[in-house]
């Protein structure tokens, strides 16, 4: 069974799946594609079925990754088949955390900043939403750090499930 790993962010249009589009290309580049599924999330459903965020896609596919993504909600349901939520800021690791159904899946939620061994204190990456391209540009090399630490996590956790 792959190692399932998701990012959640507030709408599911901007962080999340660029966190997801990064992490994906990060975990193909290492050649676990068939053993690490990587899929995205919102705390909140407003933008369902939506893409991304037509700002989120330009510095995707200038950065060379993926920008293809439909909006979908986090639900606590999910928590039995994932094995890592992969929360954006402290807000949303509150509300996951909160959603889950037992302390077991509470404690599969982490900030993603936590694993960017050079982050300052604050381990959120701002909602680029309200502001320009130069927000999504920062938002994107936050994902980039934080993804190298991840990927050595998750790779370790694979490897853990082998032996």
């Amino acid at each position: 069974m792959p190692y399932r790993v998701c990012f959640v962010c507030t709408g599911n249009i901007c962080r999340s799946p660029m966190a997801e589009s990064v992490f994906r290309a990060r975990v193909e580049e290492a050649g676990l594609a068939g053993l690490v599924e990587v899929d995205s999330a919102g705390t909140g459903g407003w933008h369902e079925g939506d893409a991304a965020d037509p700002r989120t896609v330009s510095v995707l596919e200038a950065a060379g990754y993926d920008g293809d993504h439909a909006a979908r909600q986090f639900q606590a349901a999910w928590f039995t088949r994932l094995d890592l939520v992969v929360a954006l800021d402290a807000g949303h690791l509150k509300a996951l955390r909160r959603l889950a159904p037992t302390p077991q899946d509470a404690e599969k939620v982490r900030l993603l900043r936590s694993y960017d061994p050079v982050a300052d204190a604050d381990l959120d990456v701002p909602d680029p939403y309200y502001g320009g391209t130069d927000g999504f540009e920062e938002c994107l090399e936050m994902v980039e750090a934080a993804s190298v630490g991840l990927l050595i996590a998750v790779q370790a956790e694979v490897e853990g499930r082998a032996a």
